[in-house]
């Protein structure tokens, strides 16, 4: 399922200049986190649940996989260090994530250059 903010193209990879936050959850997750999980971030899109940098957020997707599920929150641009930050910060808060939890933000145009199933992370709160 995809949430995209208005007037946002639907595709993940746009802008090139974007990135994401990704959250990644083991199968047993599933029936205890991800749905609260998907809840609260729908909740942040469209409560604009990230103050003055609601903006920044372009949208979200979950992905239910064989092993391990995946929600990602994309924004705009990655040069944004601080806006992105501070989106990762809020998310983490909001999910009510331990804070041993790191969660990665990944350019988008690092996934795209990745070897292997993992991309860099340019930012990781």
């Amino acid at each position: 399922m995809t949430r995209i903010g208005p007037g946002r193209r639907t595709s993940w990879r746009s802008p090139q200049a974007g990135g994401r936050w990704l959250f990644n959850l083991n199968k047993n997750q599933r029936t205890t986190d991800l749905d609260n999980y998907w809840l609260e971030i729908l909740l942040c899109l469209i409560g604009e649940g990230f103050d003055e940098f609601s903006e920044d957020v372009c949208g979200a997707v979950v992905q239910i996989r064989t092993k391990l599920d995946k929600i990602a929150v994309w924004t705009a641009d990655v040069r944004r260090g601080e806006a992105n930050i501070k989106i990762g910060k809020t998310l983490k808060e909001r999910l009510n994530m331990h804070p041993r939890v790191i969660v990665p933000f990944q350019a988008h145009a690092d996934t795209q250059l990745k070897q292997g199933s993992t991309a860099k992370a340019r930012y990781q709160v």
